[in-house]
């Protein structure tokens, strides 16, 4: 027990770093335009895709450690922060080149977007070190304490890539090609 506590130790610095690092990064690069490049704006609806395929991979993984797969869980879980690595990859890429967009919809579906949105936001930022402490403990083993943390990360992970989808879909049609 005590080499998996020592282990975590070990990566915890690693953990605030990109715990913190990640989201300054990502609001940098947001502001940041690549000037004449040519607009991404065929990635949205990739990136949406991939939060969609995350949230059914998450979800996946659950049944599947509940169920007694270690090895399952492990592949899916390692696809799920591979996939959120690429998702983080392209929306930057597109926010580099293109302009936001901005949401058209009026009353009460646009205080229903914001609220989600900026759920969505603040728990992505929440979100990352969750997704490192939780790795990190089944990868080392302490599944009675990666069990413990997964509990609070799976939901709000779940919650984050579906809030993507919806986002996506709410503001849409309201993309400029």
């Amino acid at each position: 027990m005590s080499e998996m506590i020592s282990a975590e130790k070990r990566y915890k610095k690693w953990i605030v770093a990109f715990s913190v690092a990640i989201p300054l990064l990502v609001a940098i690069l947001f502001g940041v335009k690549i000037p004449n490049a040519e607009p991404l704006t065929f990635l949205p609806p990739i990136y949406a895709t991939i939060n969609g395929c995350t949230a059914v991979l998450l979800v996946a993984a659950f049944f599947s450690i509940k169920s007694g797969n270690m090895k399952i869980h492990q592949l899916l879980m390692k696809t799920c922060i591979g996939l959120s690595v690429a998702f983080l990859a392209m929306y930057v890429a597109y926010h580099m080149t293109s302009d936001s967009t901005p949401f058209g919809g009026t009353g009460w579906v646009r205080s229903v977007y914001f609220f989600i949105l900026i759920s969505h936001i603040l728990l992505s930022i929440v979100i990352i070190p969750l997704v490192l402490i939780t790795f990190v403990r089944g990868l080392f083993g302490d599944y009675k304490r990666h069990a413990k943390i997964a509990r609070y990360t799976f939901p709000l992970w779940l919650y984050v890539a579906v809030s993507g989808v919806v986002v996506y879909l709410m503001i849409s049609p309201y993309y400029v090609n």
